[in-house]
């Protein structure tokens, strides 16, 4: 029976789902340090982790991993390209937890503008401070979102039906929704901006993108989130900012350092501060986002198990499969995207007499996906002969 282990407090029905799949499942509610999770690994073929795994080069050449599954939006904490070469897919989970991020965001936005973090801290320390000053609605305010993927242009949607003015900023092509405004730059942006919110990927380049001199081209009393990356921003400056009254408030759900586990001590340069707002990284933490995640990653695990779909894989070529027919074979050949691969496995099927019902090829920079059902015997004499070619990185056969 194959294995699989999930760390980090897993949604239970992706255990289910993966039980039902025939894997043995072990799970585990806190991450693992780099030579726990080595250990950890001995005879799994399938991971789930979340955001504070790290799954290095060192760990994947060390286990016997088919897949990893990053219960989660960022997979900044997997090195794709190493899993890539030793023909490990992985899979994230794009969109379940969209609507979970935009709906803090927009909480925090409302309660930032609104001084509500100042307005209950008083009435906690027992003082009645019923007062106007500063707060805001947030109809007729600029919103700007720094990042216009699946996060950003949810939020633009419903930041627009609260009576936002949009304006947004990405360094990709993307198309305006309702009566948002594309920005030239992120200075221009920040120009116009009442609220300025960062929904951008963790890709090496983007760290530290906002410190002193982003700060410094803020509007006067305007207002920070950060629901994305804790490495993109310099709290310090940040810290500098709202003292100084530069900046109404703050929001930040990501840290560059955070605990491994529940209930670990925290602490950032940001605790104390008034209007504030902190929380440990829940952007995607409601119940119904870690249930939507746990469904979706743990059937792309399953599917690529039974059947070796790799649609939405972030890593290797995604292909939309079907599980093979019954009465035939299918053999998933990753490989090193080079010519003569195709003529090598066609060859190959071609020497041992293999009848051809279907087959597709997908490419991603240096790696390639080739699927072949044919109809017959196990065709382990091909199997052998593919793994064989120095091009192969990984051969699987699914029965129908």
């Amino acid at each position: 029976m194959p294995r699989a282990l999930l760390l980090e407090n897993i949604h239970p029905l992706a255990t289910e789902i993966l039980t039902d799949a025939g894997y043995e499942v072990t799970t585990r509610t806190a991450a693992l340090d780099e030579d726990d999770l080595i250990a950890a690994l001995d005879g799994v073929s399938v991971l789930g982790i979340r955001s504070k795994t790290q799954v290095t080069e060192r760990v994947l050449a060390n286990s016997t991993l088919d897949a990893v599954g990053a219960f989660c939006i960022g997979t900044n904490q997997i090195d794709l390209a190493a899993a890539a070469r030793r023909g490990v897919a992985v899979f994230n989970a794009p969109f379940s937890n969209t609507r979970s991020v935009v709906e803090l965001a927009v909480g925090e936005i409302i309660a930032l503008t609104r001084r509500l973090t100042v307005q209950n801290s008083s009435l906690h320390a027992g003082l009645w401070n019923k007062s106007a000053t500063g707060a805001h609605e947030v109809r007729g305010r600029t919103l700007g979102i720094v990042g216009y993927g699946n996060i950003g242009t949810q939020l633009s949607v419903v930041a627009e039906a609260l009576g936002m003015h949009v304006v947004f900023y990405d360094t990709a092509e993307k198309l305006a929704l309702g009566n948002a405004r594309r920005m030239s730059s992120l200075e221009e942006l920040l120009e116009q901006a009442d609220i300025v919110t960062l929904h951008v990927d963790g890709r090496p380049g983007n760290a530290g993108m906002f410190g002193a001199q982003q700060f410094a081209a803020m509007r006067t009393g305007a207002i920070f989130l950060n629901l994305s990356r804790g490495f993109l921003v310099d709290y310090s400056v940040l810290r500098e900012r709202v003292l100084d009254g530069s900046l109404a408030g703050a929001a930040v759900d990501v840290f560059p350092e955070e605990p491994r586990s529940k209930g670990d001590p925290f602490d950032s340069e940001l605790r104390g501060l008034a209007n504030v707002i902190l929380t440990p990284h829940i952007g995607g933490s409601t119940e119904e986002a870690q249930h939507d995640i746990g469904v979706f990653v743990a059937g792309k695990l399953r599917d690529y198990a039974r059947a070796g779909a790799t649609y939405l894989s972030v890593n290797v070529p995604g292909l939309v499969l079907d599980h093979p027919r019954v009465g035939t074979h299918r053999i998933a050949l990753l490989h090193s995207n080079v010519p003569g691969v195709m003529a090598s496995l066609n060859d190959a099927l071609a020497k041992h007499g293999a009848n051809v019902e279907y087959q597709v090829l997908g490419t991603w920079g240096e790696i390639g996906y080739a699927v072949t059902d044919i109809a017959g015997e196990e065709p382990a004499a091909i199997v052998a002969e593919l793994e064989a070619l120095p091009t192969t990185i990984r051969a699987v056969v699914h029965r129908g």
